[in-house]
C-alpha cells in the first residue's frame, strides 16, 4: 500500500495540473468579445510572452510551437496544443493565455507565465555522511534545477526507497521548501529524514501447508529470517563440544567430510551470518524459493494466495503467508521429437526420467541443460561441436495427477572453431594465455573445454576470477564460431614483509615474488616497467633473520612451459641457512647449524587417469654443518649429507588460488635417499654418529587430502586429512636425525630452521605437540609419524583481488609419534577458534587467528590455554 501511495499521488497531481489551463480573456485592446459557441478563424498578427523572470520570452513563444500568420481558431485545438507544449517543459507554475487586440481577423496573443523556483542548495538531516554521499547520488540535484512538486514528490519516494532497502520500513522524509533572499526565484530545500528502528522480523507464519512444515518453508526463506535470539557461534559451540567429547577422527574417515557439510547445512549455516531485516526484493525472491520446493515435490500448481506484513512495534514485524499447495504430478510419458544424433534410449538414460516418477522441473531442468553432478542432454550435444542445438520441452497433456512431456529438439549443424580471440590482457602476453586454451581452431565446438579453460586461467593467478567471461560468436550461414576470451588482469608479484614468533624468537622476512615474469625480455629495452613481465614464469628472492641467531637466503625460478609446448615446469631452486647461538665461530662454545641446499625439479600434467592429475619429480642435494647442536638425536657435531629424489603426485580441481569456493585437493608425494647401508658395508653397531649419518637414508611419505564445500551465498567449509611418515631402510642404522615433524603454534617458517619440518596447530605452542615432550626439552627431537586434521568455516567479506577478506572458524586436531608402535589416530590433540585473512597482491596473506586447546601436553603444563597467532605470508604448513 505504502509503494502504491507513492504511484498514485504523483499521477493525480500531473493530471491536477494539466487540467488548469488558462481561459482565453480579453486583457484591453477594443470592446469585441468571442462568442465561445462559435468558434472563429483568426490570423496571428502577433504573439507576446509576460510573466517570465529568467527565462528568455522568444524562447518561450518558440516552445509554443505558434507562428505569425497562422490560421487558427478560438476557441479550437491549436491553442490547446500551444498550452500542452508549455506544460510539457516541467518550467512554469501557471499558465495563462490572453488576446490583447482584435484588428480585423487578425489576433494578437500574449502568454502569461509564472515560472517554477530553480534549487540554489540542499542540505540532507538525520542521516550519516556516508549515507547523505549515497543520497545525493541517486536524487542527482544540482544548482539551477527547477523544483516542481513531482520532484519533490519523486525526491521523497527515491530516499524512503533507499532506506526501505537498508531495513528502515518506516522511514519518514519531509521536505521543507524555503525562498532563498540571496537570489530571485530560488529556493532552498531541507530534507528531514527520520529514519526510525531497523525492522526486523519477529516471526514467520504460514498457513495453509500440509505437505511442508513451517520449518521446512521457514528454511527455503534464504534471506528472510526470523529474528534469533541466541548468540550467532551456538550451533558451532555444539558442535566443538562434540568434537572435544568424542574426538573428530573416531568418525570414519570416509564419512567425515559428509558428516561435517550435513551438521553445518543444518545448524550454523542460516544462523551466523544471515540478518532478521525485512527488505522487500530479497522477500519477492524468497517466495520464488519457498514456491520452488513444492515444485520440486511435484505439486507444480502451488501458490502464495496471499501475504502480509504486520506491525508489531517500532521495529519489529510479523509476515503471514497464506499458501494453496495444490495437487502433486506425476510424470507419465515422456517423448523426444527431432533426435537424429543420438537415439531414444541414450536420451532416456540420461533424463533419468521413468513413468511415476514424482513431476520434478528442477530436475527435469538441470538434466536437460545443466547438470552439476553430471552429463546432460544439452552437455552432450555441446560438447560435441552442435553449438546451433536448441531443446524445449513441452507438455502436451495434463490429466488428473499425471504429465505427458513432448521434447523438442532442433540439432543443427555442427560448428567448428574458426578464431580464438584474447581481449583484457594488458600485460600477461598472448602466448601465455593460448598456452592454456584448450579449444583450437578447426576443433568442434565443445562447452566442456570452455569450462575448463576458464579454469585454468583462474588457476594462473594473474587474471581476476570475477572478471573473466567466454563470448561466443557463432557464424551460422559457414557453421562456425570465434570464441573471445576475455580477461581482467590482477597484480599478482608480491612483496613479501613477514614477521612472527616462532621457536622461541621473533623472525622477520623481506622477499620479493614475481609470479609473471620474462627472462625473455630482460635485456629488451623499455621491458622493465619496473620489471620485465608477460612470460609466466616464476622468480623469487627471500631473505629471513632473527640477527645473528638466524639467518636464510632462498632463490627460485621455475619455467611453467620448458620449450613452450608442452606444460613441463622446471624449477631450480637453492638455499642457505644458518642459526646459532650468536658465538663467533672460533668460539668453542659456539652452537650452530648451517644449511646448503640446490634442487632441481620438473612438473608436467597428465592425462591418465585424467587431466586434473600432476606429477612433480625433484632431485636434491642438502649439506648440514653441526657444531654442538643438541636438537637431534644422537647427531650433534659434524657434516651430514642429504641427497634425495622426491616425487609429487596430485590431483587439483579446486576454482580458484586465493579463495577457493569449489574441488579438491589430493597430494601423495614420496622422498627418497639411496639405501647406502646396503651397499657400503659399513659396521653400523661400530661407528659414531659422524660416520653413521654422513650420508642420511630414509624414505619420507606424505598424503593429504582437502575438500571445498560450498555452504550458502559464498561461504566454504574445507575440511582437510594430512598424514606424513618417515621410515628407516635398516634398523640398525636408526632413524634420521633430519627432516622429522615438529607440531603445534603458527607453523611460521614451514620448512626452514634446522632442517626440520614445521607444521602448524592452533592454540598450542610452536612445535610443542608430542607425547615424548616439549619443544626446547631434549626429549622433543621431533616425530616421525604425524596425523593432522582440519576444519575451516570461511565466510568472505570481500572478494575485490585488490584486498581480499575472509574470516573463519577452524576445529583442529593432530599428533606426532616416534614411532609405527606407537602410533595412534585416534589419539590427537585438539584446538578451536576463529581467524581473519587478508590478501593483498603485493604483500600475500596476512592471518590472525585466535586458538583455544582441550588438552594438556605432557611436560607443558603451564601452557596458556589460548594462543594468538599472527602472521604475514605465513605457510601452516602441508598438512
Amino acid at each position: 500500500m505504502h509503494r502504491f501511495q507513492l504511484i498514485i499521488i504523483p499521477f493525480l497531481f500531473l493530471i491536477m495540473s494539466h487540467q488548469s489551463f488558462a481561459q482565453i480573456s480579453v486583457r484591453g485592446g477594443n470592446d469585441l468579445e468571442i462568442d465561445y459557441s462559435n468558434p472563429r478563424t483568426f490570423e496571428i498578427g502577433g504573439i507576446t510572452v509576460s510573466g517570465t523572470k529568467s527565462l528568455d520570452p522568444n524562447a518561450v513563444a518558440l516552445l509554443t510551437s505558434l507562428s505569425i500568420g497562422q490560421q487558427i481558431k478560438v476557441p479550437g485545438d491549436e491553442l490547446t496544443s500551444a498550452i500542452k507544449n508549455l506544460w510539457a517543459q516541467g518550467l512554469f507554475s501557471d499558465i495563462q493565455v490572453s488576446f490583447t487586440n482584435i484588428i480585423g481577423n487578425r489576433i494578437f496573443l500574449d502568454f502569461y507565465v509564472e515560472e517554477q523556483p530553480r534549487l540554489s542548495r540542499f542540505r540532507l538531516e538525520g542521516v550519516s555522511k556516508s549515507e547523505a554521499d549515497d543520497i545525493r547520488e541517486k536524487i542527482n540535484f544540482y544548482k539551477e534545477k527547477i523544483v516542481t512538486k513531482n520532484l519533490l514528490l519523486s525526491t521523497k519516494s527515491v530516499i524512503e526507497n533507499f532506506f526501505v532497502e537498508k531495513g528502515y520500513l518506516y522511514t519518514n522524509v519531509d521536505i521543507i521548501q524555503k525562498a532563498d533572499t540571496l537570489f530571485k526565484n530560488h529556493v532552498m530545500l531541507v530534507i528531514e529524514v527520520n529514519k526510525n528502528s531497523k525492522v526486523k522480523i519477529r516471526r514467520i507464519e504460514i498457513e495453509g501447508n500440509e505437505i511442508l512444515s513451517d520449518r521446512a518453508l521457514r528454511k527455503a526463506l534464504k534471506e528472510t529470517k526470523e529474528k534469533s535470539y541466541f548468540k550467532p557461534f551456538q550451533g558451532l559451540a555444539k558442535f566443538a563440544l562434540n568434537f572435544v567429547k568424542q574426538g573428530v577422527v573416531k568418525q570414519n574417515s570416509d564419512t567425515l567430510p559428509e558428516m561435517i557439510v550435513n551438521h553445518f547445512s543444518e545448524r550454523v549455516k542460516i544462523k551466523i551470518f544471515k540478518s532478521s531485516k525485512f527488505l522487500h526484493e530479497n522477500f519477492r525472491e524468497d517466495k520464488k524459493l519457498l514456491l520452488s520446493k513444492y515444485y520440486a515435490k511435484g505439486y507444480r500448481d502451488a501458490r502464495i494466495v496471499e501475504d502480509s506484513l504486520i506491525r508489531i512495534d517500532e521495529d519489529e514485524i510479523a509476515i503471514s503467508m497464506k499458501i494453496d499447495e495444490g495437487n502433486r504430478y506425476y510424470f507419465r510419458k515422456v517423448d523426444w521429437i527431432g533426435n537424429v544424433k543420438y537415439p531414444t534410449a541414450e536420451l532416456d538414460r540420461i533424463l533419468g526420467v521413468k513413468n511415476g516418477d514424482v513431476y520434478n522441473p528442477e530436475i527435469l531442468e538441470s538434466r536437460l541443460f545443466m547438470n552439476p553432478n553430471g552429463l546432460d542432454v544439452s552437455s552432450l550435444y555441446m560438447d560435441n561441436g552442435y553449438l546451433f542445438f536448441q531443446l524445449t520441452p513441452v507438455e502436451t497433456k495434463v490429466e488428473n495427477d499425471s504429465i505427458d512431456l513432448e521434447i523438442r529438439i532442433y540439432e543443427g549443424q555442427q560448428a567448428r572453431i574458426n578464431r580464438i580471440l584474447i581481449k583484457g590482457n594488458s600485460k600477461t602476453h598472448e602466448h601465455v594465455i593460448r598456452r592454456e586454451i584448450r579449444t583450437r581452431p578447426g576443433d568442434l565446438f565443445n562447452r566442456s573445454d570452455i569450462i575448463r579453460t576458464q579454469r585454468e586461467l583462474s588457476m594462473l593467478g594473474y587474471f581476476d576470477p570475477e572478471g573473466m567471461n567466454v563470448n561466443p560468436r557463432p557464424n551460422p550461414d559457414d557453421g562456425t564460431v570465434d570464441i573471445e576470451y576475455e580477461v581482467s588482469e590482477r597484480p599478482s608479484d608480491q612483496i613479501e614483509l613477514s614477521g612472527g614468533f616462532g621457536a622461541g624468537m621473533v623472525i622477520g622476512t623481506l622477499g620479493v615474488s614475481f609470479t609473471n615474469f620474462s627472462t625473455r625480455n630482460f635485456f629488451k629495452k623499455g621491458a622493465w616497467k619496473p620489471l620485465p613481465s608477460g612470460d609466466g614464469q616464476r622468480l623469487s628472492v627471500r631473505a629471513q633473520t632473527n640477527g645473528i641467531w638466524f639467518q636464510s637466503y632462498s632463490f627460485s625460478f621455475t619455467e611453467p612451459w620448458l620449450g613452450g609446448k608442452r606444460p613441463n615446469a622446471l624449477s631450480l631452486s637453492t638455499y642457505y641457512s644458518i642459526q646459532s647461538n650468536g658465538r663467533q665461530r672460533s668460539d668453542d662454545s659456539r652452537q650452530s647449524i648451517d644449511i646448503f641446499g640446490v634442487s632441481l625439479g620438473l612438473g608436467k600434467r597428465l592425462r591418465w587417469p585424467d587431466d586434473n592429475f600432476q606429477l612433480y619429480q625433484e632431485i636434491s642435494f642438502q649439506n648440514y654443518n653441526v657444531q654442538n647442536w643438541l636438537t637431534f638425536q644422537n647427531f650433534n657435531q659434524g657434516h651430514a649429507n642429504n641427497i634425495f629424489y622426491k616425487f609429487v603426485f596430485s590431483r587439483s580441481s579446486v576454482d580458484d588460488l586465493n579463495y577457493p569456493k569449489s574441488g579438491s585437493q589430493t597430494t601423495l608425494s614420496g622422498q627418497f635417499t639411496p639405501p647406502y647401508s646396503w651397499f657400503n658395508n659399513k659396521d653400523y653397531l661400530n661407528i659414531d654418529s659422524r660416520e653413521r649419518f654422513k650420508f642420511i637414508e630414509y624414505n619420507k611419505w606424505k598424503f593429504t587430502s582437502a575438500w571445498y564445500t560450498p555452504l550458502i551465498g559464498k561461504s566454504v567449509l574445507y575440511t582437510k586429512v594430512g598424514f606424513g611418515g618417515m621410515f628407516r631402510y635398516s634398523n640398525v642404522v636408526g632413524d634420521s636425525p633430519f627432516e622429522r615433524f615438529y607440531l603445534g603454534g603458527s607453523g611460521l617458517t614451514g620448512f626452514a630452521l634446522d632442517a626440520r619440518e614445521i607444521i602448524a596447530l592452533r592454540g598450542y605452542d610452536d612445535q610443542s605437540v608430542s607425547n615424548e615432550g616439549r619443544a626446547g626439552n631434549a626429549a622433543n627431537q621431533g616425530g616421525t609419524i604425524i596425523n593432522k586434521y582440519t576444519m575451516e568455516f570461511r565466510y568472505p567479506f570481500s572478494l575485490n583481488p585488490q584486498a581480499m577478506i575472509y574470516g573463519l572458524t577452524f576445529l583442529e586436531a593432530g599428533n606426532t609419534w616416534r614411532n609405527l608402535d606407537s602410533y595412534n589416530p585416534f589419539n590427537v590433540y585438539r584446538s578451536a577458534g576463529v581467524g581473519v585473512r587478508v590478501f593483498l597482491p603485493m604483500f600475500g596473506l596476512l592471518g590472525l587467528d585466535w586458538g583455544y586447546r582441550f588438552d594438556d601436553i605432557p611436560g607443558a603444563a603451564n601452557m596458556r590455554k589460548s594462543q594468538i597467532h599472527f602472521t604475514i605470508g605465513a605457510n601452516l604448513g602441508e598438512l
